[in-house]
């Protein structure tokens, strides 16, 4: 057999040989947490107490459920054209990113019935506002028909992935400012006779026109987002002795011929209550002018009555 030639080095600078025994440690006095015992009498694990841990509303953890609400309200801003697509993008990736509700918050807190640190709880979900949740989009027919006649679709409806436009000797006028696009890209065919198609587009909105004209008119905005990925309306058809017009307007901007409009209202409303007020006057004027008169006959008549009871 070989011999274990290790050598330990002691404390105090000597060298112990092999057979030497190590020194005997020290007894030490068990604390209280040594003597606490870690196992049960029936030899199971003792159970440790629960950490007091109490978090806020903020630090609740949000669900997947929670975070489909918050992207279908994100989806929903950027048809509305209220984010722009790169913050549509960077938003979406913090939103399944988020652990908690207060992850969350920052997400809508500049959009329409936001959620602020305070209405955040667990008994109403991220998502949740005082404002009662906006309705869904209205439905309307896929063909818009207008002859002899105008049509007009505006406000929150719904824009399915192909909509038709029929214009013979009549106008149609598509609003989508406040549509909700069934999908990322969605196309407008136009067949247009001697009549106009007008589309209104909000800023961020791409517009792809291939449609042609015959003795017609085109129009489209050259001012499209650079983002690869923001909602794009597509226009086919024709135009024949027509005309096809796509503008980009926000919500709530008035056209040139709106604007001149209510200005001539005002104006001739204003003119038409300076006049009633002129007539006003006027007719004031000769009630007064009657009532003088009729005083002064009766005030004559009255002199005469008296003249004749001194004769008699």
């Amino acid at each position: 057999m070989g011999l274990d030639t290790t050598y330990r080095v002691c404390h105090d600078g000597g060298v112990n040989h092999p057979d030497s025994p190590p020194p005997a440690e020290p007894e030490r006095t068990p604390d209280a947490a040594e003597k606490a015992p870690d196992r049960d009498p029936a030899g199971d694990p003792a159970p440790r107490p629960a950490p007091d841990v109490q978090p806020g509303p903020g630090g609740m953890r949000a669900s997947d459920a929670d975070r489909d609400k918050v992207a279908d309200r994100l989806r929903e801003a950027l048809a509305d054209g209220r984010i722009t697509a790169e913050e549509h993008a960077e938003r979406i990736d913090v939103v399944y990113k988020a652990k908690t509700y207060a992850d969350l918050e920052p997400v809508l807190a500049d959009l329409p019935g936001g959620t602020g640190a305070s209405a955040t709880s667990a008994a109403s979900p991220v998502g949740a506002s005082a404002q009662p949740p906006a309705a869904p989009p209205r439905t309307e027919p896929g063909t818009a028909v207008a002859i002899l006649s105008e049509v007009k679709r505006g406000g929150r409806w719904l824009v399915e992935a192909e909509t038709n436009a029929n214009v013979v000797l009549g106008k149609i006028t598509l609003d989508l400012r406040q549509a909700v696009l069934s999908q990322r890209e969605v196309t407008i065919n136009c067949a247009c006779v001697l009549g106009e198609v007008e589309i209104i587009v909000p800023p961020g909105v791409r517009v792809a026109n291939s449609a042609s004209a015959v003795l017609g008119q085109t129009e489209v905005p050259f001012d499209d987002p650079e983002a690869p990925d923001a909602p794009t309306v597509r226009i086919t058809g024709f135009a024949l002795l027509g005309q096809i017009e796509v503008r980009r307007r926000a919500v709530g901007e008035a056209t040139l011929s709106e604007r001149i409009k209510q200005i001539t209202e005002d104006h001739v409303h204003s003119r038409v209550l300076g006049r009633e007020e002129r007539r006003h006057a006027v007719r004031e004027a000769h009630e007064e002018h009657r009532r003088l008169r009729d005083e002064r006959r009766d005030h004559l008549r009255a002199l005469r009555d008296e003249r004749r009871h001194g004769r008699h």
